[in-house]
């Protein structure tokens, strides 16, 4: 099914104010998820680095957030990390059984999402799905990152977010790189961690991603 995809709403892309930012983490902590408020996106990439485990295997999700913030190239490209992607998934197919077992249960995820609501419910948007099973169950350990511009009021907003900015911005990404469009396939909603500290989020007060 095809869906027209305007012009992003750029107000989503402006950061949200410090009281949003602390409701939202504060929240987050009533949720069993572990948090960390840093000023820059460089800040981010450094508490990244410490917190991510050396000795376990790492997942890297797709991201514009790891990508641009330099995550990305911390994990897959340093070689202080096992990164899943240059070890076991280099050279399979995407999509083939070997490659989606692996993805869905590394022993540690890293990604970001796409809106965060002050009530500290976490919405991630997906074409194909394939990193949402990890984030939900399939992973040990999760490690989000996120810039306050994803810190929203509601639910509501957060949707409004996703197919106002986001989608159009991937879209666009999507059509320059490969030609092909955006969709969103799959939603997540991230409301409860059973696990105490399973999942991690790092909020930066820079804009990141989108």
């Amino acid at each position: 099914m095809s869906i027209a995809i305007g012009e992003p709403d750029l107000s989503f892309g402006e950061a949200a104010a410090e009281h949003q930012i602390q409701a939202a983490a504060t929240a987050l902590k009533g949720r069993n998820v572990s948090v960390h408020v840093v000023d820059t996106v460089s800040d981010a990439r450094a508490l990244t680095r410490d917190v991510l485990p050396a000795d376990e295997e790492i997942f890297t999700a797709s991201s514009q957030t790891l990508e641009v913030s330099g995550i990305l190239a911390d994990i897959d490209g340093s070689g202080g990390f096992q990164s899943l992607r240059t070890t076991r998934l280099a050279g399979l197919e995407p999509w083939s059984v070997e490659a989606r077992r692996i993805g869905a249960t590394p022993d540690v995820v890293i990604g970001s999402a796409h809106a965060l609501t002050e009530d500290g419910q976490i919405v991630v948007a997906s074409a194909s799905g394939s990193q949402l099973s990890a984030y939900a169950a399939g992973a040990s350990k999760v490690f989000l990152v996120m810039g306050a511009q994803k810190v929203v009021p509601d639910l509501v907003t957060a949707f409004r977010r996703i197919e106002t900015y986001a989608l159009p911005l991937e879209n666009q990404r999507m059509l320059e790189m490969s030609g092909q469009p955006s969709l969103i396939g799959k939603l997540l909603i991230l409301r409860q961690e059973v696990i105490p500290g399973r999942t991690t989020v790092i909020i930066t007060r820079e804009p990141v991603g989108y």
